[in-house]
C-alpha cells in the first residue's frame, strides 16, 4: 500500500471518524497503518479534535452506554477496555460514576436470570457460586452481584 500524504490521510481519517465514534488511539493506529509520519499524525489528530471528529468524552460516554446495554458488561470490564484504548481515567472515571444504578442492577439481574436457566447445580450454594463467578467475569462488583444473587455476607457456605 502506498503511503498517504498528510492531506490524504486527514481526509481518510475524517471519513473513518464520520462512520462511527472512534478514540484517538484507534485513529492513531489507522494512521500508523497508512504510513503517516509521527509529526503528520500529531497534526492530523489535533485537527480532528479541533473539528470535533474526535472527542474522547463523547467516545467514552457512547462506549460505556453500548457495553452496558448491549454487551452487558460491568464497570470493571468497561474500565479495563477503556484503559486498553488509552482513554485517561480522568475522562472515564467520572463517566463510569454517571451510570444509572437502577439500569445497572437491571442489566445484572437479567444477565443472571438468563444464565441461571442454563446452569445446573446440586444446591443453591453451588448455583450461587457459579453465578457469582460468571458475573465477576463480566466485570460487575461483588456487592452488586450479592444483592442480585440474594446472598448476604453473613451467610455460611455449606459444603454439599
Amino acid at each position: 500500500m502506498k503511503e498517504l500524504n498528510e492531506e490524504e490521510a486527514l481526509y481518510k481519517a475524517a471519513a473513518y471518524c464520520s462512520l462511527a465514534e472512534h478514540c484517538s488511539s484507534e485513529v492513531s493506529e489507522k494512521l500508523d497503518g497508512w504510513g503517516v509520519s509521527s509529526d503528520s499524525k500529531r497534526r492530523i489528530l489535533e485537527r480532528l479534535v479541533a473539528e470535533k471528529y474526535l472527542d474522547e468524552n463523547r467516545y467514552c460516554r457512547f462506549f460505556i452506554h453500548d457495553k452496558l446495554k448491549y454487551d452487558k458488561w460491568g464497570r470493571h470490564k468497561i474500565a479495563q477496555a477503556l484503559w486498553m484504548k488509552k482513554i485517561p481515567s480522568e475522562i472515564s472515571a467520572p463517566l463510569l460514576e454517571e451510570i444509572d444504578e437502577d439500569e445497572y442492577r437491571s442489566v445484572l439481574r437479567s444477565l443472571l436470570e438468563s444464565k441461571r436457566r442454563t446452569l445446573s447445580a446440586r444446591n443453591k450454594y453451588e448455583m450461587s457460586g457459579k453465578l457469582i463467578r460468571f458475573a465477576l467475569g463480566r466485570g460487575f462488583e461483588m456487592d452488586e452481584i450479592r444483592r442480585c444473587v440474594a446472598i448476604k455476607e453473613t451467610d455460611d457456605w455449606v459444603d454439599a
